[in-house]
């Protein structure tokens, strides 16, 4: 499957990056803040994605991931605010447009696959009337035989089988694969440029994961959009991205080339979660590797770096904010960075 992702990531990549003088960023994010009254959950995360490009987000649960993604969407729980821009296409802030602007750009501009279908599809409309409502919703110049034919396109190319069957059904009647690929289907019917996937494939086993990952490779390529998908696991990621940004705490602690991060970590934290993630060569009968402690709930991370109270590099510069270095063509937030060690 690797094999497989890599050779249309690389052909998306060598597209996006061939144009780059020619077009925008698809989004360009600055500073971008999640706060709530008593907390800063996220803090001056700034990135950006090209047009096909395929960015990872990774990190352990509470690292800031999905807060990142629903302040994108400007879907943030009540009670959270944003800061900082997120330029779309160079031409509206995702972040500070209204609910109107930001109403039109969701599910046609922009669209999210979340990471569990049953919560993401309505039980009791079929498949075919829930993929219908994103096409009229923003396309009504088409009549209904149109959208119903668009329906049936879009089931055809996420692989449902039997799509004429499959738009009379209801979402319990599906496996949960199937499920799936009717949330993939809802968020690739309006040919989007940008896509935000949270998690997709959590919940599928492994056989399902493969198919998933497979096919939001195949749909991002085939429409030259731009892919931020996030994770907590660094396997799903290795063959389906080009550039990943590492996060803890709500910060961004390292980023760069797929390739570079993975084999050359230079944070701490970025060289604990690939050990964590290579357990093939851990001989019988010895401890597993693992990162000490916890990550701290929302408000109590240390003062400085984040990570500093769980880093065996620790030292008392520490507990003033690192800078942000470039290390070759990535960048890392640390003090004491992990230098000329590979993990081959």
């Amino acid at each position: 499957m690797s094999e497989v992702l890599a050779g249309q990531r690389a052909s998306s990549s060598s597209s996006a990056h061939g144009d780059e003088d020619a077009e925008p960023a698809t989004l360009q994010v600055r500073a971008l803040g999640v706060n709530s009254r008593r907390h800063s959950l996220v803090s001056n995360v700034s990135f950006s994605v090209q047009p096909g490009e395929r960015v990872a987000l990774i990190g352990e649960s509470g690292s800031g991931k999905s807060l990142t993604s629903l302040a994108l969407m400007g879907l943030l729980p009540e009670g959270l605010v944003s800061s900082g821009s997120a330029q779309f296409a160079g031409r509206v802030d995702l972040l500070q447009a209204d609910e109107r602007v930001q109403a039109r750009l969701r599910g046609n501009d922009v669209s999210m696959v979340f990471q569990e279908p049953l919560t993401a599809l309505n039980p009791t409309k079929t498949v075919g009337k829930q993929v219908e409502e994103v096409v009229k919703i923003h396309r009504r110049q088409l009549s209904k035989l149109e959208r119903r034919t668009e329906v049936l396109r879009v089931l055809h190319d996420v692989r449902i089988p039997d799509p004429e069957r499959a738009v009379e059904a209801y979402p319990h009647q599906l496996s949960g694969g199937q499920r799936q690929r009717v949330v993939i289907a809802m968020a690739m019917v309006n040919r989007p440029s940008l896509l935000i996937c949270d998690e997709p494939t959590t919940a599928l086993d492994v056989t399902v994961q493969s198919q998933m990952l497979q096919l939001i490779s195949a749909e991002v390529a085939k429409e030259r959009s731009a892919l931020i998908f996030i994770t907590h696991d660094l396997a799903v990621v290795s063959g389906l991205c080009d550039r990943v940004l590492v996060m803890y705490g709500g910060t961004v602690v390292e980023s760069g080339a797929i390739e570079d991060v993975f084999t050359r970590p230079r944070h701490p934290y970025t060289w604990g979660l690939l050990q964590c993630s290579d357990l093939e060569d851990v001989p019988r009968g010895h401890r597993l590797p693992s990162i000490s402690g916890s990550v701290p709930a929302a408000g109590n991370f240390p003062p400085g770096c984040v990570f500093r109270n769980r880093c065996p590099r620790a030292d008392e510069r520490c507990s003033s904010m690192p800078v942000d270095r470039q290390v070759g063509a990535g960048h890392v937030a640390c003090w004491n960075p992990v230098l000329g060690g590979d993990l081959q």
